[in-house]
C-alpha cells in the first residue's frame, strides 16, 4: 500500500519523490522505492524526524508496536495518518499520545490514480488537516469522508477482489451487488454505490495498466487471515468464477442460436 500511495502521488505531480521518505530493511522494498526517487532510511525514527505528515502504512497486527515505539519522538506539530485496516482512531490516538490523527482507507488502485479512499478525522485533527489529506489522496483517486462507525462496512465493500466481467451488463450487476452488500453492512446507498463503482474502475485500471495477471493482483492484496481473503473464501464457496464463466458460455451459446 505504501508503494502504491507513493507511486500515485508522484505520478499525479502533487508531491515530488524527493519530498517522500520511508524506511525499509529488505533490499527488494528499498529498491522499489528508490526506483521512483523516494528517500529510503534505515529506521522509522529517521522518517519521523524528517517529516511533517506521517503515514503509518503497516499491517494491522504490527501498527500498535510501530506507533508505540515512535511515541517519544512524535509531536502535535506533526499530522499522523493511518491506513491500517480495522484499527480504530481511539486506539491509534492512545498509542501515539496525541489526537491529531486521521484514519484513511485507500485501496491499491492508488498506483494508477483510481483509488477509492474514505477518511475520518481524529479528535484534534483540524478541518485544514482533513483538507490536506483529501488533497493528497484525491490526487490518486476519489475521496469520501465518513463516520468511523462505517469503516468496517467500507473495508468489506472495497476489498472484495477485482471484478472482471465478460460484458458491461455483468459488471453493472456486480457493482449493484457490491453496493447492496455495502448497504446491508450499514452504508448509506449513495456512499455504497460510489465506492463500489470506483473500486471496479480502479481494479480494471490496474489490470489494464500494470501488466500483472489478475490472479497476482488478487494475491497482492490478500493478506494472511485478512478481510480480503475472508471475502474471497465466500466467493469461492459460492462458485463465483464458475458463475461468471457459465454466464459467458451461456451468452455465447444464445448468440449462436440467435444467428
Amino acid at each position: 500500500m505504501a508503494e502504491s500511495i507513493a507511486r500515485g502521488v508522484v505520478k499525479s505531480g502533487i508531491l515530488p519523490a524527493s519530498r517522500i521518505r520511508t524506511a525499509h530493511s529488505g533490499s527488494a522494498r528499498r529498491t522499489a522505492f528508490e526506483s521512483i526517487g523516494v528517500t529510503v532510511f534505515d529506521n522509522n525514527s529517521q522518517v519521523v524526524e524528517d517529516s511533517d505528515v506521517i503515514i503509518f502504512s503497516v499491517k494491522p497486527q504490527v501498527v500498535k508496536n510501530v506507533v508505540s515505539q515512535l511515541k517519544p519522538i512524535l509531536s502535535e506539530k506533526q499530522l499522523l495518518v493511518s491506513v491500517a485496516a480495522g484499527v480504530k482512531l481511539k486506539d491509534l490516538q492512545e498509542w501515539a499520545g496525541q489526537g491529531r490523527f486521521i484514519r484513511v482507507m485507500p485501496n491499491t488502485p492508488s498506483a494508477v490514480g483510481e483509488a477509492a479512499t474514505v477518511i475520518t478525522l481524529g479528535e484534534k485533527a483540524t478541518t485544514e488537516d482533513g483538507e490536506l489529506i483529501s488533497q493528497l489522496f484525491g490526487a490518486i483517486g476519489k475521496v469520501w469522508k465518513a463516520d468511523e462507525k462505517l469503516f468496517d462496512a467500507v473495508t468489506g465493500l472495497r476489498h472484495v477482489p477485482s471484478l472482471i466481467g465478460s460484458g458491461p451488463a455483468y459488471v453493472f450487476l456486480a457493482i449493484e451487488a457490491l453496493a447492496d452488500g455495502g448497504v446491508a453492512a450499514g452504508l448509506p446507498r449513495e456512499l455504497a454505490l460510489g465506492l463500489a463503482s470506483q473500486t471496479v474502475l480502479g481494479a480494471a485500471s490496474m489490470v489494464s495498466g500494470m501488466g500483472k495477471h489478475p490472479g497476482q493482483l488478487k494475491d497482492d492484496v490478500a493478506s494472511p487471515g485478512g478481510t480480503t481473503i475472508a471475502g474471497i473464501h465466500e466467493l469461492e464457496k459460492s462458485g463465483f468464477r464458475g458463475i461468471l464463466m457459465n454466464a459467458v458460455v451461456a451468452a455465447a451459446k444464445r448468440s449462436k442460436e440467435l444467428s
